[in-house]
């Protein structure tokens, strides 16, 4: 059974408004997953490495939602009829910031990674130096 599009018989004016609340889900998805890679970073440059993976884990979980929002957006334009949207500079705008912010979270993954294997090294440093290892 074929699925039927969600701007199946809007007129123009809402069609508009259904791209744009979608491009606004994006926006704010992304700032959402924004927000955990920041405070993913704070618990980095504290040490607190577990409760940074947890924050990452939350952003992807958050970002992947608005690319999906992408994701179907493109398709219905791809497939064109009811779903053909066209340009919007705030959709245009959405996926910039999708792009963004998940720069930052892999970004941030590099920094757990690099902050997790120089702990390390000092850890063991440390037990060398006061003769435990």
């Amino acid at each position: 059974m074929e699925e039927t599009s969600p701007m199946s018989g809007m007129s123009q004016e809402e069609k508009d408004e259904y791209v744009m609340n979608k491009a606004m889900e994006i926006i704010m998805n992304s700032g959402d997953a924004r927000v955990h890679a920041s405070k993913a970073m704070d618990c980095i440059a504290k040490g607190d490495f577990e409760q940074a993976k947890a924050l990452l884990k939350e952003a992807d979980k958050v970002q992947a939602a608005a690319h999906n929002i992408q994701t179907d957006m493109i398709q219905g334009d791809i497939r064109g009829g009811d779903e053909k949207m066209g340009y919007y500079v705030l959709f245009a705008h959405a996926q910039d910031t999708l792009m963004t912010i998940q720069v930052e979270i892999n970004m941030t993954k590099s920094m757990l990674k690099l902050a997790t294997a120089y702990q390390e090294r000092l850890d063991a440093l440390e037990k060398k130096v006061n003769g435990e290892g």
